[in-house]
């Protein structure tokens, strides 16, 4: 036989090498590929989706298709969210709810959000982002079917809300990961916030056309409902054909692992003389991608230590501002518009997320001068958009209405701001193997501002509602010195770090 030739040690990898061989140089952000790799989400389908792989050049492109298709079935998840929100008053006199019932039905859809968000995030990282959003969809798709029987059986409307909110949870963790890496070739800081514009447009869109229906179709706590059936149906034609994104479920195997390998470890490199793994490499400390510097990541921080100075104080704050626009100043000015409050009530649910649509291009141009400057000008706007609200409660009687819509657009503004900046710093810490988990994390916090309006309810019998939102603007500016504050504290050591990268 003839003795094979030793190879090179500096010869590159053929192209077909593992994923895993990654060049040296800066790491890719989460879900995307490195160049001249052949990984991410626009490299292979998920055999779940029935396409072959996508490989090659030019595959972002297609993939970035991908990530608009399943970008709708956020846009189901925010409409299914605010389509009862702005039917509260015409449940109240159409079916004769109590308050207390009512209020409790929307609280419902909270509770169900944090099984929703704390079990699907991780759900979605074990077993693929695809199934797990899919399944959701379906179930949101479900609980509005539920909503509709509840018409003529309320005990329908409490199991309706629930599921809601489980469903909206499980979307809003599994998708968000999905859509992100999905939408790799799209520009830049796109695909991070292509998940928050499809919400917040169906949070702009659901209030509003369900308080349309609600105030001039006839049985309207059934034919409010249709078009999110109807939405819901398209946004899941729509996202089918969307691959699999999640790292080792890509090449299509059932376990979501190769052979000799555990689950979650990458794959062996190549060995250079020939086939076969090498020689395990020394194990390093996983380091979160993205930015380092003042506002982004630093050498030795864990992502949640990260996640809690650069997100967790600005979280609540993503639906604390856009509830008390659309749930709380409604009540508090509507006292001379008989007959109208529903329409009323849904043109604040749309007002409050198109602002915040609005404010987000606004947003990434404060981003490039400086990463942290869109949470600081999202709490400056929320104390500017609680001041108009105290000022719109005093004036009820002769301007409230007008004021209060301006100063619920100005929350939504803020609302827009948080948002964008939320999923943008938790796509940048967040390891592939960790995103719909951290992005979990991020939306239960969000969500438990949504608990503000019976904050300010719970309270209005010791202080009146005025001093409440007044107290609240201060408060948001609090967060924000807070929040630089933290961005200048040296972050913790890790005792074990050492000197690795």
């Amino acid at each position: 036989m003839t003795p094979r030739a030793p190879t090179p040690p500096d010869r590159p990898c053929p192209p077909s090498a593992p994923s895993s061989a990654v060049p040296p140089g800066p790491a890719p952000e989460p879900g995307t590929a490195a160049p001249g790799t052949g990984t991410g989400p626009d490299s292979a389908a998920g055999s779940a989706s029935g396409s072959g792989p996508v490989s090659g050049p030019g595959s972002a492109s297609g993939t970035g298709r991908h990530g608009i298709r399943a970008a709708w079935i956020m846009l189901a998840s925010g409409w299914s969210g605010n389509q009862f929100s702005a039917l509260l008053g015409a449940y109240r006199t159409e079916s004769g709810l109590s308050e207390s019932t009512v209020t409790g039905l929307f609280a419902l859809y909270v509770v169900g959000l944090a099984p929703g968000l704390l079990l699907g995030g991780p759900l979605a990282d074990r077993t693929g982002r695809r199934p797990v959003a899919l399944l959701a969809l379906a179930l949101n798709l479900l609980s509005t079917c539920m909503l509709m029987v509840g018409a003529a059986h309320p005990a329908w409307l409490l199991a309706g809300r629930f599921v809601t909110g489980v469903s909206a949870g499980a979307l809003l963790a599994a998708g968000s990961a999905w859509i992100k890496e999905l939408s790799a070739g799209a520009a830049e800081h796109t695909a991070a916030r292509r998940a928050g514009l499809f919400v917040s447009g169906g949070f702009a869109t659901g209030g509003l056309v369900a308080a349309l229906i609600a105030q001039w179709a006839p049985h309207p706590m059934v034919t409010a409902y249709l078009p999110h059936l109807a939405l819901t149906l398209a946004a899941g034609v729509a996202a089918l054909p969307a691959p699999e994104t999640l790292p080792g479920r890509v090449t299509g195997r059932a376990t979501g692992r190769t052979p000799g390998r555990a689950p979650g470890r990458p794959p062996e490199p190549p060995h250079p003389d020939g086939p076969g793994p090498a020689a395990p490499a020394p194990r390093q400390h996983a380091v979160p991608t993205g930015p380092t510097g003042p506002t982004g990541p630093r050498p030795h921080e864990r992502p949640r230590h990260s996640f809690a100075r650069s997100v967790l104080p600005l979280a609540p704050w993503v639906f604390a501002a856009p509830t008390i626009g659309f749930a709380t100043l409604p009540g508090l000015v509507d006292g001379g518009l008989d007959g109208w409050r529903t329409v009323y009530a849904g043109l604040a649910t749309a007002v409050v997320p198109g602002s915040g649509l609005l404010a987000q291009p606004p947003g990434r141009r404060l981003a490039a001068r400086h990463p942290l400057a869109p949470a600081l000008a999202a709490l400056v706007t929320i104390a500017l958009g609680l001041v108009l609200a105290v000022l719109a409660t005093l004036a009820a009687a002769a301007h409230g209405p007008a004021l209060a819509l301006l100063a619920a657009a100005v929350l939504g503004a803020g609302y827009g701001l948080a948002l964008s900046y939320g999923l943008t710093r938790v796509a940048a810490l967040a390891p592939p193997d960790r995103l719909a988990r951290l992005t979990a994390h991020f939306w239960t916090l969000a969500y438990t501002g949504m608990f503000a309006p019976y904050v300010v309810t719970l309270l209005s019998g010791p202080f009146d509602p005025p001093v409440l939102l007044g107290a609240g603007a201060v408060l948001a500016l609090l967060t924000g010195v807070l929040l630089a504050v933290l961005h200048r504290t040296p972050a913790p050591r890790r005792p074990d770090a050492g000197g690795a990268p």
